[in-house]
């Protein structure tokens, strides 16, 4: 974190760092928030999530409300994806079902087969042929390599598989700082990130009063939109949606308008592949744009530019339960980055500075995964079972407000 980082900035990332060592307070918001529920093998009693998940989250949800944004539980945020679709914890099966975790040569690492090309990419990654419908023939084929291999595989071949300790620093760096702006009435957020912690981002700077436009490509749209429908409402509802050809120079330049009328841009694209579209973050920033970089690793360190998804990055941010293995909750570095980015976009938008923010997924899980151990008393809460905020509008139908957008 640069020392001439903005003031809000700056007391932000303070603020988060020292919450995370805290333990007091922490027991009344996991008997609420629906984590443990999900933390542990299915036939067995729930396990403790570990203290700073939910300190963390609460001083992210606290600092959100502080710099003028809505009241929400943040601990709880890490259930709204089950208690919506019904799922339930697995152990070493990740809560949505495609993340598993497997013994290395030398410890523990997530395959996460989110997409059919990652299922299809394990001959490629393990070296092989192996059929990626053959668990057994999996498992021992990821024993016999160690988890530093397997990450410099995964990277090359963009599949996503965590492997502890391979996380870059968190919550948040400031990147770059640029111009001053001033704060209108309703800041223009053009959101172009997709799945669950971009939208969520997204979605509580909405609630805050923001005015947001969720582009999509025509050619891919958010993945989300194949998911739950109420899930997707949940964190789409409210925005306006504008869907792009960007592979035609008219729709490329449609998005060059679109970001620069805005304030607040979204995105967890590498920055080579938005500079192909004609898009350039250090000079939006230098004209006064928030711009808020959500992606697995960063944009800088070993592992920038290395896909990942919530429940890999958490296992590479060491947010996992030992003894035996077993995920801390559903792909919980989606939601707590997503809670993390508003927070960070409100502290920039409250400095007055354009500013290029970096917020990995698995850096805000390493640092939910240091600080102060589970106190015994601690080990046998009530669990109560996951929620969700209400669900408001319907999310728009693709590309609904293109025209009216770019008028």
């Amino acid at each position: 974190m640069p020392t001439t980082c903005p003031g809000s900035l700056q007391a932000l990332h303070s603020s988060l760092t020292d919450a995370v060592d805290r333990v007091d307070g922490a027991a009344l918001a996991w008997a609420a928030s629906g984590a443990m529920s999900l933390t542990g093998a299915a036939d067995v009693p729930p396990r403790q999530v570990p203290v700073p998940v939910t300190t963390g989250l609460e001083a992210a949800a606290g600092a959100l409300s502080h710099f003028g944004g809505i009241e929400v539980d943040g601990p709880a945020l890490l259930g709204e994806r089950a208690a919506i679709a019904g799922l339930g914890r697995a152990g070493t099966t990740s809560v949505g079902g495609r993340a598993h975790l497997l013994e290395s040569a030398d410890g523990p690492v997530c395959l996460n087969l989110a997409r059919p090309d990652d299922v299809a990419a394990l001959p490629a990654l393990l070296e092989g042929a192996v059929d990626g419908e053959d668990r057994r023939a999996v498992r021992r084929a990821v024993a016999g390599r160690t988890g530093a291999w397997l990450a410099q595989r995964a990277d090359l071949l963009g599949l996503p598989l965590g492997v502890p300790g391979t996380a870059p620093d968190g919550p948040f760096a400031v990147v770059a700082e640029g111009g001053v702006f001033e704060l209108p009435d309703a800041p223009l957020v053009v959101e172009l990130g997709s799945l669950w912690a971009a939208p969520l981002c997204g979605d509580l700077l909405r609630r805050s009063g923001c005015q947001v436009v969720k582009v999509e490509a025509t050619g891919r749209p958010d993945a989300a939109r194949r998911g739950p429908g109420r899930f997707f409402d949940l964190l789409n509802g409210g925005k306006a949606s504008v869907a792009l050809d960007l592979r035609s120079s008219t729709g490329r330049d449609s998005l060059r308008r679109l970001v620069a009328a805005a304030d607040v841009v979204i995105e967890g694209s590498r920055p080579r592949a938005l500079a192909q579209l004609g898009v350039d973050a250090g000079r939006e920033v230098d004209r006064g744009v928030i711009w808020m970089s959500i992606t697995g690793y960063g944009r800088t360190g070993q592992r920038a530019g290395g896909v990942a998804f919530g429940d890999d990055a958490a296992v590479s941010g060491g947010l996992l339960l030992e003894a035996p293995f077993a995920f801390v909750a559903d792909a919980v570095a989606d939601p707590a980055t997503g809670l993390v980015a508003a927070a960070a976009v409100l502290g920039a938008l409250d400095d007055g500075r354009g500013v290029l923010l970096d917020v990995p997924l698995a850096g805000v899980a390493r640092w939910l995964a240091r600080g102060a151990p589970v106190p015994s008393e601690l080990h046998q809460l009530h669990t109560a079972p996951p929620r969700a905020r209400p669900v408001g509008p319907r999310a728009a139908d693709l590309g609904t407000d293109t025209v009216h957008m770019l008028v």
